[in-house]
């Protein structure tokens, strides 16, 4: 025989069931209101509907040459974002099977930032450690009046930042490093005009180096890196 107590526990167990049941349903229905949500927001970053033309100056180590090479990218609408993925495709090339300037697979680029020209000098950041000969790690600041600096109106400062993984499995040597960072101001420049300046940090903080020889702490003028067999520009 079932005691009174024994009916209400199974009951009230029932009752529990039942609660969960209907929370675990409208938690699934608003989840999949937010999915659908999401999914007709267009993101800042979106991509382009349909691939355009673009030009890769690739490097290649056999004879210290760089040409540019045709391709048929998908870009985001905004420019930092369209750098990156730029430099992102430069890179993957670079990991491909055959390449002529094999690097190590892997995400090269953190992050691209685009800077109005002038830049009147640089910030000190206290926060980041010291450079190796003692000197503090700093920023560049742009100019708050308009003043001489660019050469062609709205010229950007385009400050790459590699990632470290990618910057200690670099091969080292002058010629390949020196070959990296011209490919990489070659196929900002041929994409995007509005870059004149490029600089370079790792993970966000100034380094000397790429890999013991290229220098890292130096601003490069975006221009045609593209060269014949022999290494001199075309």
């Amino acid at each position: 025989m079932i005691l009174k107590h024994q009916r209400i526990v199974f009951w009230c167990l029932v009752g529990c069931i039942v609660l969960m049941a209907t929370l675990l349903f409208l938690e699934r229905q608003r989840g999949r209101e937010r999915i659908l949500s999401l999914a007709t927001q267009m993101p800042m970053d979106a991509v382009a509907a349909s691939d355009e033309p673009v030009t890769l100056d690739l490097a290649n180590d056999t004879d210290g040459s760089i040409s540019a090479e045709p391709r048929q990218m998908a870009l985001p609408v905004d420019a930092s974002a369209r750098a990156r993925a730029l430099l992102d495709q430069l890179m993957a090339e670079y990991s491909l099977s055959g390449s002529t300037h094999p690097l190590q697979p892997g995400s090269a680029v953190a992050e691209v930032f685009l800077l109005p020209l002038p830049m009147v000098g640089y910030s000190v950041n206290p926060s980041a450690p010291p450079l190796a000969d003692g000197s503090p790690a700093s920023t560049p600041v742009a100019a708050a009046i308009p003043g001489p600096g660019p050469v062609n109106p709205g010229g950007e400062l385009a400050v790459i930042d590699l990632r470290s993984s990618f910057v200690n499995q670099h091969p080292s040597g002058v010629e390949v490093e020196s070959l990296t960072l011209l490919s990489i101001v070659g196929t900002l420049h041929a994409n995007l005009p509005q870059i004149e300046q490029v600089r370079f940090l790792v993970d966000g903080q100034p380094r000397e180096t790429l890999a013991g020889h290229a220098d890292l702490l130096r601003t490069y003028p975006s221009r045609d890196t593209v060269t014949t067999s022999s290494g001199a520009p075309q």
